[in-house]
């Protein structure tokens, strides 16, 4: 008799749910796995074999065949050791069925270590989350983690366990399991002990980010050593709105698959990842021979900050051009592709000149540095300011005059309110201005005649891209939003333009 069991395999965010059979013979004793598993999979054996005898049950001495359906799909990891274990347990007889719990309905996911205790899993978030979709009323996941799933457990019974042992008793009604109950548990970011508060001086670069954190815009910092460019960057996110439940399960997603949650609660602030410019290519796109997300990934919903951007390798920020446009990376491998979520808030910062007293329009520096990175990249950066260096009386001024970081906050948050309602209305699935769709961008960004002759000028000057044009009036539209106009006045575009400085060099 075949015994089936359910459980799980997940290639990057996709959950595909596997069918694990176990078939049990009075034949030569042998163990074996079919179902294209990889390296991972095929290990479970030994410690499938192990777990088993040391719980107290007996590893059958017969022809066990293991096979995973769908077996067209490739299953990676050790997730499938608890479903495969409770298979051969059900299928020798050493362990009945009470009914209690609906074995067809139910799904076991969990690493096991040699003694039968369940060890920390990645991926568990999505799993749960993808059994949901598709209907199930139970999962049995590891007692560590737990934590992440207490924000989805009020739309399934989720059974946090210790070990094998505790599954077997509970299937056969010895012990009674409790499920999970609803719980947001946080964990702690600690960007947000920073304030806006700290920087001195740099009022223009203050509200340059507060016009990039209100509209979703990338903004890119270019100046001398010492200027600010990264406490600004890292006080981002104490300006951002907080994020909402289905960026906090998305966000959790992510850092459940790449293992980073270890067995804490689901990430409710909004991520700042900042990768030094010596990082692999997987390490910051993504990737590798068992896909895994990047550090592109791990910002999603957060920042992504890249300083001293000139020295980051140039295939990488080419290869950023489609997340910064799409919110995605799609990556390929010979048995398919693999798609993260990738949509943050772009922040860079570049050191131009050997001193602060160097501007950027002046620096020789500046056209081999733009040329290194090129112009398709510029280009998909809304905002480019100089951040120059900080004036004597701004460092000794008294802190209490400088704005925290609340004062801005609030006026982002007010901002993204009005664009929430601006594209609910228009029924678009877009939550910033950043994310217009260029077939709507006349419509939303409208301008009087003074603002166009002053864009046709600019054009005209710099011979800037249809892009850099679309991009200075989303600005346009978001320093309107945070004046709470809903018509884009003459000084809106005006102030717009300042924030392509690089157009200047660029095209010029």
């Amino acid at each position: 008799m075949v015994q089936r069991v359910l459980s799980a395999s997940i290639i990057g965010l996709n959950v595909d749910i596997i069918e694990v059979e176990v078939d049990i013979q009075k034949k030569v004793p042998s163990f074996e796995i079919v179902g294209l598993p990889d390296t991972t999979v095929k290990e479970s054996k030994e410690r499938v074999r192990s777990a088993i005898t040391n719980i107290g049950y007996m590893f059958p001495l017969n022809r066990i065949l293991v096979n995973l359906v769908p077996a067209y799909i490739k299953k990676e990891g050790s997730i499938l050791d608890t479903a495969i274990a409770i298979g051969i347990l059900l299928g020798s007889g050493q362990i009945e069925d009470s009914g209690i719990i609906d074995i067809n309905n139910t799904v076991f996911v969990g690493e096991l270590s040699l003694d039968g205790q369940l060890k920390y899993t990645k991926g568990i978030l999505p799993v749960v989350l993808r059994a949901i979709e598709l209907g199930f009323r139970n999962i049995f996941v590891p007692e560590v983690n737990k934590e992440e799933c207490k924000i989805v457990s009020k739309d399934i019974n989720i059974f946090p366990v210790k070990n094998l042992l505790e599954i077997t008793e509970t299937l056969e009604g010895k012990i009674n399991t409790t499920p999970l109950e609803f719980e947001l548990t946080t964990n702690k970011n600690e960007t947000l002990s920073l304030d806006f508060s700290d920087v001195r001086g740099q009022y223009s670069a203050k509200r340059a980010i507060e016009i990039a954190a209100a509209g979703g815009h990338n903004i890119l910092m270019v100046g001398g050593p010492g200027g600010g460019k990264t406490m600004l960057a890292k006080r981002i996110p104490t300006i951002l709105p907080e994020m909402d439940m289905k960026e906090i399960i998305e966000t959790t997603k992510i850092y459940s698959v790449a293992g980073l949650l270890d067995g804490k609660g689901i990430i409710t602030e909004r991520p700042f990842r900042a990768p030094h410019h010596t990082s692999s290519d997987v390490a910051i796109i993504g990737g590798g021979r068992i896909p895994k997300p990047g550090e592109i990934s791990l910002a999603h919903n957060g920042v992504l900050f890249l300083d001293e951007l000139q020295e980051f390798k140039s295939n990488v920020l080419q290869v950023l051009r489609q997340p910064l446009e799409e919110g995605i990376i799609t990556i390929s491998r010979a048995e398919g592709n693999v798609t993260f979520l990738a949509n943050f808030t772009f922040v860079g910062a570049m050191n131009v000149g050997k001193d602060n007293s160097d501007s950027v329009y002046s620096s020789t520096d500046i056209a081999k540095i733009l040329h290194k990175i090129s112009t398709p990249f510029i280009d998909r950066i809304d905002m480019h300011i100089e951040v120059p260096r900080v004036k004597f009386q701004d460092i000794v001024e008294n802190p209490n005059n400088s704005k925290k970081s609340e004062h801005y906050r609030e006026r982002v948050i007010k901002a993204r309110e009005i664009q929430k309602e601006r594209y609910q209305k228009l029924g678009l699935n877009i939550k910033t201005n950043s994310k217009i769709p260029p077939n709507l961008i006349s419509e939303i960004c409208q301008i009087s005649d003074s603002s166009r002759k002053l864009l046709e000028v600019v054009m005209s000057k710099f011979k800037i891209s249809m892009r850099s044009y679309h991009k200075i009036l989303k600005i346009s539209r978001t320093i309107a939003d945070l004046d709470g106009n809903e018509i884009i006045q003459d000084h809106h575009v005006a102030e717009a333009v300042q924030y392509r400085v690089l157009d200047k060099i660029v095209y010029s």
